[in-house]
Formats: C-alpha cells, structure tokens, sequence
C-alpha cells in the first residue's frame, strides 16, 4: 500500500463517520430490543410485586424534587466554571500566597469526599457566617466541590497548547490578554470540552448527595416517597430515569458543539 492510499485508508477510519439514517435507525431499534429483553427477564425473575398506583399519588414530589436540582445544577454549574477559572489562573499567579493557597484547595477539596465537606461547610462554615438558607449554601458548596476539578481542567488544557503558540502571538505585538483571548483559549476549550461535559454531568449526580442537610432536592424527595409507600424500586426508578433526562442534554449537545468547532 502506497503512501496515497495509506492517507485515504487513514482518513476514512479517522474521518466522517456519518452511518446512512437507515442504518442508524435499524442499528438503534435492534439495541433497544435487546436491552428491553434484557431489562425484561431481569425483572421477571425478581419476586417482588410492583406497586405504581401508589407511587403515582405522590407523582408532585417528584416533579418538584426534578425541577429543584435543575435549579440547583444550573447555578452550582455556573459558579464552579467561575471558580475553576479563577484558581486556573492563582495556580500560576506572580502572588505566591494566591498560589499556594490555589494548591492547598484543590488538594484539600479532591482528597476528601464530597459528603465530608457538605457536613463541614454546612454546619462549620455556613452556621458560623450566618448563612440559613440551605438551598443557597448547597449551590456553594456543589461549585466549589466541582471547581478544584474543573481548575485542573482548564490548566491542563492551557498547558497543552504549544509553546510555539504564546511565542508566535508575542512577536505579533500581543498582550497577554490578547494572546490567551485569541490564540491560547480557542485551543484549549476544545481539548477541555470533553472533559468539562463530565464534571458537569456529575454536578447534576453529585446533587444527591444534598440531601443530607435536608435539601428538598429530587433523591431526597425519592426516599420521602419511598418511606411512606414502601415501594423501593417504584421510587428509585423514576429517579434514575430522571437522572438520565438532566445528564444526557448535557453530552448530546457538547458533542455537537464539539463537532461544530471542529469545522
């Protein structure tokens, strides 16, 4: 095989890889066949006797429990991109105290568990500064859990850029702004975007975890409904399934967006 050749073989593995509609659909019918019959004979050989009718009486708690951590999920989402912005750039600041300080809260925030710092933050920090409204300290406590990753994130991504790149933009007369404005950050969000969707997603699942201080948020709404009907699995599959509603947007559409940078 010639070097020719070799190039289209290459680019045809690596490139478009649009499949016909018909295809897709046949391909999309038959896997959810299969995964249908597979849910199916699981369940069926499970004695348990499901009990929607009762579930369903309580059907507002979980429409008011969804639309809480979507609530919740968009600010906390928004505030973290805010603070993994700010300590991506404290990690290389000229303030060696700001930057020590970036390295001690990413340290402190990846090495303990999400459930630790609720408690902490909540009842240390929260009821020391006077803070009672327990919706707005879950929404802190979530951006700045995810903003230690979503700061390793955009530093590794920043990082990745070619030195070429800051050295060309500097000899064309650039400022430092100019230079991570229109050269460094195009480049660096499309190696962070897969990355970012993943955190994101995970504010959303991490969420759950709220319920501990007694945020009316959708898993804690879930086992309210689970305690007074006694009907686990009519609970929690409704969750799950909401779950995968809040987090799948999220991948569709950054792919989309990931395929149209690419353009």
């Amino acid at each position: 095989m010639n070097i020719k050749k070799l190039f289209i073989h290459e680019k045809g593995l690596k490139g478009d890889k649009k499949v016909d509609k018909p295809i897709y659909l046949f391909n999309l019918f038959l896997l959810t066949i299969l995964v249908s019959v597979t849910f199916y004979l699981m369940f069926k050989n499970v004695s348990y006797s499901f009990n929607w009718d009762s579930v369903y009486e309580y059907r507002q708690k979980f429409i008011d429990g969804f639309f809480i951590t979507i609530i919740i999920s968009f600010f906390a989402l928004i505030l973290s991109f805010i603070i993994g912005l700010f300590f991506a750039y404290a990690q290389n600041s000229k303030l060696l105290i700001l930057r020590y300080f970036s390295k001690f809260y990413i340290e402190i925030i990846r090495g303990t568990p999400l459930l630790v710092q609720i408690l902490i933050f909540f009842y240390v920090f929260a009821n020391n500064l006077g803070l009672d409204n327990r919706y707005v300290v879950g929404v802190v406590i979530l951006a700045l859990f995810a903003g230690a990753y979503v700061c390793e994130i955009i530093r590794g991504a920043i990082e990745s850029v070619d030195f070429e790149q800051y050295e060309t933009a500097l000899s064309l007369g650039m400022t430092n702004y100019q230079m991570y404005r229109y050269v460094v950050f195009p480049q660096a969000f499309k190696r962070m975007l897969p990355a970012l969707t993943g955190q994101f997603a995970s504010i959303i699942k991490d969420s759950s975890l709220l319920s501990i201080i007694s945020i009316s948020e959708f898993t804690m709404n879930a086992q309210e409904v689970n305690a007074y009907t006694y009907s686990t699995l009519e609970s929690y599959i409704p969750l799950a399934l909401g779950y995968l509603i809040l987090t799948y947007p999220i991948s569709y559409y950054t792919n989309k967006l990931e395929a149209h940078i690419k353009k």
